[in-house]
């Protein structure tokens, strides 16, 4: 039987312990039979592994054979610029896989944020006497001394106290305070039983001594440390792309350097020759700039992100966001404002508008009801006396001022309010008069009324009173309104609190408004062609109703599944219950939360879902991406979410959902830029192998282009804003390629052809302009052969330049987005044409890159043919878009 079930003389006697605590040689020997009282940490990989292994992966190990393969080249064939090579490419190694990995160090911090709600001492009896003792020495059977502010070391069953009220959102999620008494329960024993205290929570008043009967992990809070530990994280789409990616530049470039190797082995090449032409073809294809690109893209989109209130913690989970297919959204704050405000009042037998607390002056016993049953508390903020609590309560209040009702009296006693009384009670003296005013769910309030005010008299409250009472309370939920009763009745002298005999005063319906800008966001949602589920603790009524006025539901029978019933739901029910085209959530803990999270898992679709609470860490870690509210959510929550919103609110993540859909349009954006210009890069090798000409680039040339020239533009288009469109599309399919067939073949076999076709042009121009003739052999340091070189890189440069235009959208004109929309993108060409002309023009670019500088015409043919590979690509976007 649950220590909760038995009486506190069991519970004792349960764990060989008594109200004196237990003996120190006792507490020594249980120590060490279940260990410290504290959160212990899954054995991870040690920090120097974590390191490594962002050095390891597969595309990082394609770069470290291509840097290897440079060195190598170079051993055999100094001063061919491959050691110059080989230095930068492990230079973005270690530059992306330090960056990568401090990423991964602050991601995996919920663990140091779960110690801290642990208190590091606690007051304990030992051998009859009381000691400040570390809470890690606690065991099953210790007797703790609580009071008012402290947290609670252990979970605990309390065996003495008065007014002991605990803080449970740590824990539930639940905002609301809970009262615990020493009494058993019966039946089944669920965790937060009013007579457990739970490690983690803290008491917000009272003092209380309680038997301490589970520690460190096998509390409910170390239960939830070690699942928050334990969960594994869903592997991102991009990371997935990443590694096909990886894979398939690996066997294409190690394709084509074995394919030139065989031909230059049968035309005769020299073997060490040919061996380095097959190394330079193999370095060529292996985009460098990628690692780096795909980075700094997601960083700027992070940044981008935040300015829109959405702080993203994981890189990959900005692309992730973009493929959501199913939010899940709390409803209070997040929905709506958390700003409550009386909208309508049942008083006297009518229902009345609540705009004017003013017409409610003769309805006394009302409003001194709703003036003085609260737990607000006084503060100063900027000058001003405010009330502090529940927003529900300080619009109560404010309502009561409004309406005349001032002065503050006395609380001589009360009865807090909790999830399982769902009241709560006061006790105050007037006129020397002492009165109980009681506040709470009406089906609970009206069970303690005996008679009903109206029009100042008291009447029986009969079987048709109460149901014109029930009937308006659904009439103002069906509105969406937080529907509260309120009764009251005289006290004796020295009567105590005790909550019968009641006399019912009214309902008060109150309003939390949905914030301005959901609805928009919801129909955003719609159009693109994402499910939201509103998952809320609320009452039914009033979640299906904010569910309308905000244009989640719009038809007529939506689902409304309740916490219970889903609890009781096998996983193939939820699952088919998840198929209504709407449905909501209502009344559900944070635990029936992840369970719904699981199955929209198991059905293959792409779950965004926020919380708040310790509990909430689970399924924020178990989700593809995990929302924290800034505001209102709990350390716990923020650190094993993907992103956190820093106002709370619902459009935010709408907002970063479009951001996500752009990251991966802006990824195939540079993918397709980047990739372009390996074919210009990968031809003149062919050229030269096939046709026996000088060579027309050079592989340290070829990184000017990779690491140097086109890093800018690339980051531009990874910087692009959002097509308005993107949100009219349903979520990409999550088996769609960030490498796709058309991709390829646009960039290799469509732009990249051009962009080899105007780079060779140049260089045999150049050529023929010095006089040269076919067959004649150059030597690497002839100023023609240099000029020629260097003139085949500007072409290629250029290209880019008006590549990086094109690349902007795949089949809209280049010329209908606007330059403002994007001002790196003018920078990134400003820089590409000024590092352009340093290489050409300066010694320090002479001397790295082994270039000359050029007769000025060959710019304007240079210019000419850019500019005709940019209108051959708008010609065939205009093909494309007339085929529809």
């Amino acid at each position: 039987m649950h220590i909760a079930n038995i009486s506190v003389p069991d519970a004792l006697n349960s764990l060989r312990s008594s109200s004196d605590g237990l003996s120190s040689v006792e507490a020594q020997r249980r120590l060490r039979e279940y260990g410290a009282n504290t959160i212990a940490e899954v054995r991870r990989a040690p920090l120097w592994r974590q390191f490594l292994k962002e050095f390891s992966h597969f595309f990082a190990l394609i770069l470290w054979v291509a840097a290897g393969l440079a060195f190598f080249a170079e051993s055999q064939s100094p001063d061919e610029g491959m050691w110059q090579l080989g230095a930068a490419i492990v230079a973005v190694i270690l530059i992306n896989g330090s960056f990568s990995f401090w990423q991964e160090y602050r991601a995996e911090q919920a663990i140091a944020a779960l110690r801290k709600l642990l208190p590091p001492s606690a007051k304990v009896m030992r051998d009859g006497q009381l000691f400040t003792l570390p809470a890690a020495s606690l065991v099953p059977g210790d007797i703790v001394l609580l009071e008012e502010g402290d947290n609670v070391p252990a979970d605990c069953r309390l065996i003495a106290g008065s007014d002991v009220r605990v803080n449970t959102s740590t824990i539930t999620g639940e905002s609301q305070p809970k009262a615990r008494t020493p009494e058993s329960v019966g039946g089944d024993v669920p965790f937060d039983a009013k007579n457990l205290l739970l490690a983690g929570t803290s008491l917000i008043s009272g003092q209380g001594r309680a038997l301490v009967f589970a520690t460190g992990m096998h509390s409910e809070f170390g239960k939830i440390a070690h699942l928050t530990q334990t969960a594994t994280k869903s592997v991102s789409h991009l990371q997935l792309e990443i590694a096909r990616l990886s894979k398939l530049v690996a066997i294409f470039a190690t394709t084509l350097g074995l394919v030139f190797f065989a031909i230059g082995t049968v035309i005769g090449l020299p073997f060490w020759t040919n061996l380095m032409f097959a190394i330079g073809i193999i370095v060529a294809n292996v985009p460098e700039g990628l690692l780096p690109t795909v980075t700094l893209s997601l960083a700027m989109a992070t940044q981008r992100m935040a300015r829109r209130n959405a702080l993203v913690r994981h890189l990959p989970a900005v692309e992730t966001l973009g493929a959501t297919t199913v939010i899940c959204s709390d409803k209070t704050g997040t929905l709506t404002e958390n700003r409550m405000s009386v909208r309508q009042v049942f008083v006297d037998g009518a229902l009345l508008p609540g705009e004017h607390p003013a017409a409610l002056s003769g309805a006394g016993h009302l409003l001194s009801n709703i003036h003085h049953c609260h737990n607000l508390k006084r503060s100063q903020a900027a000058g001003c006396e405010v009330w502090l609590g529940d927003p529900m309560e300080v619009a109560l209040r404010s309502y009561a001022e409004q309406a005349g009702v001032g002065g503050d009296t006395p609380i001589l006693g009360q009865l807090p309010f909790d999830s399982d009384r769902r009241r709560m009670s006061v006790i105050v003296e007037q006129a020397g008069e002492r009165w109980l005013y009681c506040k709470g769910a009406p089906e609970v309030v009206l069970q303690l009324c005996a008679t009903r005010q109206d029009g100042g008299r008291e009447m029986a409250l009969d079987d048709p009173a109460r149901q014109g009472i029930l009937k308006a309370q659904e009439a103002m939920a069906d509105q969406g309104l937080r529907v509260l009763a309120f009764a009251w009745r005289r006290l004796a002298k020295a009567e105590p609190l005790v909550e019968q005999g009641l006399v019912f005063s009214g309902l008060i319906g109150l309003h939390d408004p949905p914030r301005p800008e959901v609805p928009e966001a919801i129909a955003r949602c719609h159009s693109a062609g994402i499910k939201v589920i509103m998952v809320t603790g609320d009452h039914p009524h009033t979640a299906l109703a904010i569910a309308r006025e905000i244009g989640l539901v719009r038809g007529p029978q939506p689902q409304t599944v309740l916490g219970e019933s889903l609890r009781k739901m096998t996983p193939a029910q939820l699952q088919i219950a998840l198929d209504s085209p709407e449905i909501i959530f209502a009344r559900v803990t944070a635990e029936q939360k992840m369970l719904v999270v699981n199955a929209l898992k198991n059905k293959g679709e792409i779950v965004a879902v926020t919380g708040d609470g310790v509990n909430d860490a689970p399924a924020l870690k178990a989700a593809h991406i995990g929302i924290a509210m800034g505001v209102s959510g709990t350390d716990v929550a923020k650190a094993a979410a993907d992103m956190i919103l820093l106002d709370d609110n619902f459009a935010s993540i709408v907002n970063a959902v479009e951001e996500g859909r752009a990251v991966f349009e802006n990824i195939r954006k540079f993918l397709t830029y980047i990739l372009t210009s390996n074919i210009p890069e990968l031809m003149p090798y062919l050229a030269y192998m096939l046709f026996r000409i000088p060579l027309p680039l050079t592989i340290i040339q070829i990184l000017a282009v990779d690491l140097g020239t086109d890093m800018l533009p690339a980051l531009a288009l990874g910087a692009e804003r959002p097509d308005p469109k993107l949100m009219q599309q349903p979520p990409r399919p999550a088996e769609e390629r960030l490498l796709s067939w058309s991709l390829l073949a646009r960039a290799y076999l469509w732009l990249g052809m051009l962009e080899a076709g105007v780079a060779l042009t140049v260089f045999f121009g150049v050529l023929q302009l010095g006089g040269w003739q076919y067959g004649v052999s150059l030597a690497t340091l002839d100023p023609l052969y240099l000029q020629a070189t260097t003139a085949c890189l500007a072409a290629i440069v250029v290209a880019q330049m008006v590549n990086v235009f094109v690349c902007r959208h795949p089949r809209e004109a280049a010329a209908s987005f606007s330059l403002r929309q994007n001002p790196l993108l003018l920078l990134g060409v400003a820089v590409e044409l000024g590092l352009i002309l340093l290489i050409v023009y300066s010694p320090p670019g002479h001397a790295l890159f082994a270039t000359q500088a050029f007769e000025p015409q060959v710019w304007l043919w240079i210019v000419l043919l850019a500019l005709g590979l940019g209108l051959l690509e708008e010609g065939r976007k205009y093909l494309v878009r007339r085929r529809g």
